[in-house]
């Protein structure tokens, strides 16, 4: 793929709300990637549109939030957020063959904001083809496996990249599984429900640490690290589980989960079903301890494809995302339109 796979990045568009995004906390891995789009030096960037296999539109949907949403104009944001992403199309389509040659369907554009998904509900037909990169990757909600690419959402620090550490041996935790988050959406609260603030040293569920408890720490001593759905399925809990050595549990109905098209999930993480939530601890006692181990080493093995690498190395999760826009510009058939 690196030594073939070329995109073209459409210059069109100013700062903020194109060519630029979030770099830090949850929605960070929008920015890193229009970043690495845009950087002088990178392989995988066509010099020139003609050579171009696929073509990625720069426009953040964290930014155009950020900059024009405020909360007196809710009502009608979302088809102002479409028509500002359709408005930008539309030139492109203008100016060049590429869009009107396969309908888009070897453009993508990437967003990790929780928003992202609504952008092509306000006219699906121009949508129809369009690889849409999302964290929010419901298909509950109208995410496509076979079109669409589910990311991982991370929560980059504010003054570093994120770091992995294989936290304790997978011999010496001591905490079966953990969760420390807020308290919204539905799944979330069935979870609160059962066990959250029990007196069950084993399934620790916190809407605040208690004093004394470290986040960080507690994700290395646990083997199991839970990661239920909140208000979307999109969720930092399950990176922060792999950097941290820890096996992921997956609360959440209707999750694609990332880069399955090369990833088997089974191997090193957990999928509990939403209902049921109440025998969660029964499920991972009953997970032999040798599979346990198994899954865990699995987990330090899978890192590489998680971390954050500015510029992007090979294996990591830019080049994970990109290795699933390849696969399905590899299925688009393109036709000749005359300029």
């Amino acid at each position: 793929m690196m030594r073939t796979f070329k995109i073209w990045t459409y210059k069109e568009g100013d700062i903020p709300l194109m060519h630029n995004g979030p770099m830090k906390y949850i929605y960070s891995i929008e920015g890193d990637f229009i970043e690495e789009m845009e950087r002088k030096g990178n392989p995988m960037v066509a010099t020139h549109p003609d050579e171009a296999h696929a073509f990625f539109i720069p426009i953040s949907i964290t930014k155009i939030v950020y900059f024009l949403h405020t909360p007196a104009e809710s009502i009608g944001f979302f088809e102002r957020m479409q028509a500002i992403v359709e408005d930008y199309i539309g030139v492109i389509a203008q100016r060049y063959p590429y869009w009107n040659r396969s309908n888009g369907a070897d453009h993508f554009f990437v967003s990790c904001h929780d928003w992202g998904p609504f952008v092509s509900r306000g006219n699906p037909k121009l949508f129809e083809n369009f690889i849409r990169v999302l964290c929010n990757a419901n298909s509950s909600e109208g995410f496509i496996p076979s079109r669409d690419v589910s990311m991982t959402e991370i929560n980059t620090p504010v003054d570093n990249i994120p770091i992995m550490s294989n936290g304790q041996s997978p011999y010496n935790r001591s905490v079966l599984a953990f969760f420390a988050g807020g308290n919204h959406g539905v799944v979330r609260e069935n979870l609160f429900q059962h066990w959250g603030n029990k007196e069950d040293n084993d399934i620790q569920v916190y809407s605040y640490l208690p004093k004394g408890k470290n986040y960080t720490e507690l994700l290395g001593q646990s083997k199991y690290c839970l990661c239920p759905s909140g208000y979307e399925v999109a969720s930092s809990r399950v990176t922060e589980a792999i950097y941290h050595g820890c096996v992921p549990v997956i609360i959440k109905d209707h999750y694609v989960l990332p880069y399955s098209d090369v990833l088997d999930w089974s191997q090193f993480s957990v999928q509990v079903p939403v209902n049921k939530i109440q025998d969660l601890k029964r499920i991972l006692e009953e997970i032999p301890y040798s599979k346990y181990i198994e899954m865990q080493k699995r987990v330090i093995q899978v890192q590489r494809h998680f971390s954050v690498n500015i510029p992007a190395k090979p294996y990591d999760v830019l080049h994970m995302i990109l290795h699933s826009v390849w696969l399905r510009r590899l299925n688009v058939l393109l036709r000749h339109v005359p300029n």
